[in-house]
């Protein structure tokens, strides 16, 4: 497997930004709104699921450490972006890495699904390892969560691939 320098670049620069846009997210309990998850699908999307779950777990490792240190919990809170980037870079590669707006919105929105699900199961151990466990706290507020990642699914699928077009010239990756 051949990894060009411009691509390692990419896959830094766009982990710093996990980094960052996970730092910066709304955050209230087990309500999150956050960006975090972009960098990992444009990562996903135009180099394949390596380059996604690296980024997605370097990026939300980073992320974690700095905002809540290290804890017996912190590989489940890194999980969901790297399944994120692991699935949404299997789709692309399987195109070819040409998805036309419709894959790619399927792709982002299946891959914000797998993070509110991964999450909440995050939730869900976290609450019980560290005893803060309430049906209300953990499962009174999915409805909620939900609808926020669909929304988000929504937003970024419709950005995506303008975004995407634009860094293929910068990358020279093709695909686009």
């Amino acid at each position: 497997m051949k990894i060009r320098t411009s691509q390692l670049t990419i896959d830094a620069m766009l982990a710093a930004m996990c980094a960052v846009l996970g730092y910066v997210a709304l955050d209230a309990g087990q309500f999150k709104i956050t960006f975090e998850s972009l960098p990992v699908l444009f990562a996903a999307l135009m180099y394949g699921p390596v380059d996604g779950m690296l980024v997605g777990g370097i990026g939300t490792f980073i992320y974690q450490f700095l905002r809540y240190g290290f804890s017996a919990t912190t590989a489940l809170w890194i999980l969901p972006y790297i399944v994120c980037g692991l699935v949404a870079g299997l789709y692309s590669k399987h195109f070819t890495f040409n998805n036309n707006r419709k894959q790619l919105l399927f792709i982002v929105v299946l891959s914000e699904l797998l993070i509110f699900v991964f999450n909440t199961l995050a939730i869900y151990v976290d609450s019980k390892v560290y005893g803060y466990y309430s049906y209300a706290y953990v499962w009174g507020a999915i409805g909620l969560r939900f609808v926020i990642a669909v929304i988000k699914s929504v937003i970024f699928g419709l950005v995506t691939p303008g975004i995407l077009k634009r860094m293929s010239r910068i990358t020279h990756n093709g695909g686009r």
